[in-house]
């Protein structure tokens, strides 16, 4: 039977009047195509389902045209309330600043967080993609995230990028906060972190990577 891959991406698309966001496409595109040529069993949900925007900044004219096979499955996401997460193997979170916006307080994520930390399934989180992890608990009620080793974007990054003051919060303080043992290097490093079942990039030059660990410990786990 093959593996199952569930990735839940962002609704959000409009920071303002000026400044648009969604889904960064290289944060999708790169593990989604990895995962399909390696036969997994994929799905891609959303909080409300339909469109899960891709944000603009994330593409231009040397994008892969395979790029454009992937975007087609952000068209009409499934609503994730309405996903049997008992059939899936892997979370999935891409990043893209528009996960900052819904992901990080989405109920219904922070329960499915919660279902694969208790029956030890496979999380990987991408760049803001972590920011889908801070509302959810272990079972005895402490952060998911606290005493785990991880990345995300940094505030370096937030700042280069100049999104930090349109930021709801800081995801690399607020993981620091809620007890994580945040590791980071340098801006646009390909840094990856693996801490049992989790796997977190710190930003989307991490995309090939993150999706190559997620299979080494499918791999691992058979």
């Amino acid at each position: 039977m093959s593996e199952k891959i569930l990735f839940v991406t962002t609704n959000f698309s409009k920071i303002n009047h000026d400044i648009m966001t969604g889904v960064y496409m290289e944060e999708f595109a790169e593990p989604y195509l990895i995962f399909e040529a390696t036969g997994y069993d994929i799905a891609v949900a959303s909080p409300k389902g339909g469109i899960s925007p891709i944000d603009e900044k994330s593409l231009s004219c040397s994008n892969p045209m395979e790029w454009d096979e992937a975007a087609k499955h952000l068209k009409n996401t499934e609503k994730l309330s309405e996903v049997d997460i008992e059939n899936y193997d892997v979370l999935f979170l891409p990043g893209g600043h528009g996960p900052m916006f819904d992901l990080a307080t989405d109920e219904t994520l922070c329960e499915v967080v919660e279902y694969f930390c208790e029956h030890d399934k496979i999380i990987a989180a991408l760049c803001h993609g972590p920011a889908g992890l801070l509302s959810a608990k272990k079972p005895d009620g402490r952060p998911f995230v606290e005493g785990k080793t991880l990345t995300s974007f940094t505030n370096k990054e937030e700042d280069i990028v100049k999104m930090s003051e349109f930021m709801p919060f800081s995801l690399e303080d607020t993981l620091i906060k809620l007890g994580a043992d945040f590791i980071s290097d340098k801006p646009w490093a390909e840094h990856v972190e693996i801490d049992g079942n989790l796997i977190t990039g710190q930003n989307q030059n991490c995309a090939v990577s993150v999706a190559q660990e997620v299979i080494n410990l499918l791999n691992k786990n058979i």
